[in-house]
């Protein structure tokens, strides 16, 4: 039995619909470059509840900051502060380099911010007027942790 070309044409406009929507159904699964966790709305998230104190931010709020370096951030608010804590990743270079970069995500990600301390163990921005200052103080925590610490008058 021969095939017309209207048969024809019918079949491969069913694969084709076929294959679009498994395509469509296996879409959420894909990585998007913009799910990627984004230290710069994480720093600004902080900064900005630091007037009000950081008591209503939570462990989530901090952890897009550490990721692109590490990934067991343990954040913490209180509300003087806000903390986290995590170890760097071995592809981020030594704990210094990470250090660096994550101070490079301040500079870029706040740029309001003052750069008024710039060491191998400690990288130190403010915003703000003195006695209304936002602190920021990125610092390496032994040889393989680094720790951000945000507070606010």
């Amino acid at each position: 039995m021969k095939r017309s070309k209207h048969t024809i044409r019918q079949t491969a406009v069913r694969a084709i619909v076929m294959g679009l929507g498994a395509w469509v159904l296996a879409a959420p699964l894909v990585s998007r470059a913009d799910d990627t966790p984004n230290p710069c709305a994480a720093l600004k998230r902080i900064v900005s509840a630091a007037p009000q104190g950081f008591a209503t931010l939570g462990p989530d709020d901090g952890r897009a900051v550490a990721q692109p370096y590490g990934t067991d951030a343990s954040c913490t608010g209180s509300h003087d502060t806000y903390e986290c804590q995590w170890s760097s990743n071995p592809g981020a270079g030594s704990v210094a380099d990470a250090l660096q970069a994550v101070a490079a995500d301040i500079a870029a990600c706040l740029p309001q911010a003052t750069h008024d301390q710039n060491t191998p163990g400690l990288q130190h921005f403010y915003i703000g007027a003195k006695g209304a200052r936002t602190e920021i103080s990125a610092t390496t925590a032994g040889d393989t942790r680094l720790k951000i610490v945000v507070s606010g008058k």
